[in-house]
C-alpha cells in the first residue's frame, strides 16, 4: 500500500461528441510522485461519459494503492462532473446516472474532496486520454509503461515519452505518440464495433455479462425486472386507481401466481424484490417472494400517481366532470388532477428510487413491483424519451418489462409489456 494523501487528475474526451472516445487518469501522492496512470479507448461515447469513466478509473486506482478510507483530492476540468459529485448539481442525464452512481459508491469508500481546475492544469490526464484514442484509431491498445517515481513538476506538464505508450496488436507495432490529436480529428471508426477491433457478437468469457446491442459490456449489468401488480376491482372496471388502496381480486391473485411461477425459473435468478407500499403491489410482491425466496423491501417512491379528485372515476366520468382539467392533463406532464400529483412529480421520485436501486443493488437482478406510471417512467428514462412518451405506452395487468443498466454505457430496454406467463 502507498501512503496518501493522493491526488487524482482525470479527463475524458470524444472526437465528435458522441464519437470515438477515451479517458485518462493519473494518481499522484501529495508530494507529486506518480503512483499510477491509466487510459482506455471506450468506443463511441460523449465527452461526459468519458470524463466519468476517467474518474471511476482514478478512484479505483486509489483504492487499489491506498485502500479504504484513503484521503484523495479529485481534480478535473469538467465542471459538470465535479459539481455533480460534490452534490451541488443533480444528475439529470440518464446516460450518466449509472456512471455517477458507480463513482459515488467508490468515493464513499474514500475521503474525497472535489476540485475543479482549468483545462491547462489538467494536461497530463488529457494527454493520456488522447493517447488512448490515437492508439484505438490505429487498431492498437494503450498500455502504461513502468511508473515514474520522481516528483511531478508543479505545472502539471509531463513529457510524452516514458509515461505511457501504445502496445501493438498482434499484427503490428505502434510508433510512440505524445501529441494530442488535432481538434476535430475523427478516428476511423464506423460506430458499429469497438475501437479495439474485438467482435461484439462473440461469446463473452465465462462469468461476464453478454449485454445487448452492438457493443459488449465492460461490466456486468444491474437488471430491473418491472412487474405491474395484478387485477383489482378498480382496474377491472378501468377506473383511475392511484394511492387508494384496493386489494387484488381472485383474478389478480391468479395473475400474480402466474408471474411468480415464471420468475421462479431460469434465467431470472432474482436477488431482491422492491415493491410499492400499496396493498395491490405488496400482495403481488409477497406471492412472488414465496416462490423465488428473495427478500422484499418497500420503497415509497414506487407508489402510483395520486389522481386526487379523479380517484375511482372512469375516464368518461372525468371527461364529463373535469373536461378542461383533463385536456390540460393529457397535454402537459407538469399538470396535475385536482388535488393530485403530476407525472412530472412522479418522474422526480421515480428517478430518486432508481438511484437508490442502482446504488444499493449494483450488478444484481432486482424485481420491482409497482404500477403503470412508475413502470412507464422507468422505461421512458431508460429510452431517454420525452415525458410525452408516457402517453404512448400500454401496460397490461401483471405484465413484465425489463431494463439492463451498465456502468460503462446507457440503459437498455430488453422487453416491454410481456404477458407470456398469463397465456
Amino acid at each position: 500500500m502507498t501512503t496518501g494523501p493522493f491526488i487524482i487528475e482525470a479527463d475524458g474526451g470524444s472526437r465528435g461528441n458522441p464519437g470515438p472516445a477515451g479517458y485518462g487518469a493519473v494518481v499522484k501522492t501529495g508530494g507529486g510522485r506518480i503512483v499510477a496512470e491509466t487510459a482506455e479507448s471506450i468506443g463511441v461515447a460523449t465527452n461526459n461519459v468519458a470524463e466519468y469513466r476517467g474518474l471511476i478509473a482514478g478512484l479505483g486506482s486509489v483504492l487499489a494503492h491506498g485502500g479504504e478510507g484513503a484521503a484523495v483530492e479529485v481534480r478535473m476540468d469538467s465542471k459538470l462532473v465535479i459539481e455533480q459529485m460534490a452534490g451541488r448539481w443533480k444528475v439529470k442525464n440518464e446516460g450518466l446516472r449509472p456512471l455517477a452512481i458507480e463513482a459515488a459508491g467508490l468515493a464513499r469508500r474514500l475521503r474525497v474532496t472535489w476540485t475543479w481546475i482549468p483545462r491547462e492544469r489538467n494536461t497530463h490526464a488529457d494527454r493520456l486520454a488522447n493517447e488512448a484514442m490515437d492508439a484505438a484509431a490505429e487498431g492498437l491498445t494503450w498500455t502504461a509503461t513502468a511508473t515514474p517515481t520522481e516528483p511531478a513538476p508543479d505545472d502539471g506538464l509531463f513529457p510524452a515519452d516514458g509515461h505511457g505508450q501504445r502496445s501493438a496488436a498482434p499484427s503490428g507495432k505502434a510508433a510512440p505518440s505524445g501529441e494530442a490529436a488535432p481538434s476535430g480529428k475523427v478516428a476511423p471508426d464506423d460506430g458499429l464495433f469497438p475501437a479495439d477491433g474485438t467482435d461484439p457478437l462473440a461469446a463473452a468469457p465465462s462469468g461476464q455479462a453478454k449485454g445487448t446491442g452492438w457493443r459488449g459490456p465492460v461490466t456486468a449489468a444491474t437488471t430491473l425486472l418491472l412487474l405491474r401488480h395484478g387485477e383489482t376491482p378498480l382496474s377491472a372496471e378501468r377506473r383511475f386507481s392511484g394511492v387508494g388502496d384496493p386489494e387484488l381480486t381472485p383474478t389478480g391473485v391468479a395473475q400474480a401466481e402466474a408471474a411468480a411461477a415464471r420468475l421462479a425459473r431460469k434465467p431470472y435468478d432474482i436477488d431482491v424484490i422492491v415493491t410499492s407500499p400499496l396493498t395491490r403491489a405488496r400482495a403481488t410482491a409477497d406471492i412472488v417472494a414465496a416462490r423465488v425466496g428473495a427478500p422484499v423491501i418497500v420503497d415509497d417512491g414506487l407508489r402510483e400517481t395520486d389522481f386526487g379528485a379523479w380517484e375511482g372515476s372512469t375516464f368518461t366520468e372525468v371527461q364529463r366532470n373535469w373536461p378542461d382539467d383533463l385536456t390540460t392533463w393529457l397535454a402537459d406532464p407538469a399538470a396535475a388532477p385536482p388535488g393530485g400529483e403530476s407525472f412530472e412529480s412522479v418522474s422526480d421520485r421515480v428517478q430518486d428510487a432508481l438511484e437508490r436501486l442502482l446504488a444499493d443493488h449494483a450488478r444484481k437482478t432486482i424485481l420491482v413491483v409497482s404500477h403503470v406510471t412508475p413502470i412507464k417512467t422507468f422505461l421512458r428514462l431508460a429510452l431517454a424519451a420525452p415525458p410525452a412518451a408516457l402517453y404512448r405506452m400500454h401496460l397490461d395487468l401483471a405484465c413484465l418489462s425489463a431494463i439492463e443498466y451498465y456502468a460503462d454505457g446507457p440503459a437498455v430496454v430488453k422487453s416491454l409489456n410481456d404477458t407470456a406467463h398469463l397465456s
